[in-house]
């Protein structure tokens, strides 16, 4: 039925290593391969293998329930385990040591519940093995925000003096209607024009 499919995918099993699937390390260093798993209805007897290019096993764990820690089955004597599932995270990470050029390629972190009827997922890491860490240069991307920030501040310079000035043009715009104001009310009663503020007065009745 439709609606027991999507009950079912809802509760699917889900195995991730992270936001980025390529992991760099230098030779003879220690690296960090990184495995997570999710799962809605929790698990019991579930089973965790790691392969290098899908074929060569180096770490397989067992974990009975969410309150217990896994449980070694075997692994390379390079590799070592450094997750855990008692806590929030089910972290299934594993560490490998003294990585050599030929250590270079895929790491798949493959996952069988038996609580969802041994579902199984899996995710893949890849690893690239370098002689120095390249440190990124920075300098055309200052010179870019630089330059970015001085186009800005010009720009919000530009808007404030076209402000004042606007305000100064108004100003003195308001300042020429008051003259034209105070003029047009002048006392013209020397003149005898109409409108005057004393008018004459009518001669008086016989």
């Amino acid at each position: 039925l439709p609606g027991l499919h999507v009950f079912a995918i809802a509760f699917a099993l889900e195995v991730s290593v992270g936001k980025t699937n390529t992991v760099m390390a230098l030779n003879n260093s220690n690296v960090l391969l990184p495995c997570t798993f999710t799962t809605c209805i929790g698990f019991e007897d579930l089973a965790f293998t790691w392969y290098f290019n899908s074929t060569e096993m180096i770490y397989h764990g067992k974990i009975k329930s969410k309150a217990s820690e896994p449980v070694l089955v075997s692994r390379n004597p390079r590799v070592e385990f450094v997750g855990s599932t008692t806590g929030k995270d089910n972290n299934i990470s594993i560490v490998l040591n003294n990585v050599e050029f030929s250590d270079a390629g895929k790491y798949t972190c493959h996952v069988r519940n038996r609580k969802e009827k041994n579902t199984q997922h899996n995710a893949t890491v890849f690893l690239k093995v370098v002689h120095k860490m390249v440190e990124t240069d920075n300098t055309v991307t200052l010179i870019i925000v630089g330059v970015v920030g001085g186009l800005v501040g010009l720009l919000i310079l530009f808007m404030l003096v076209k402000r004042v000035v606007l305000f100064i043009i108004k100003k003195t715009q308001d300042g020429k209607k008051e003259c034209l104001v105070s003029s047009s009310g002048n006392d013209n009663t020397e003149n005898g024009l109409a409108g005057s503020k004393a008018e004459q007065k009518a001669p008086p009745k016989a």
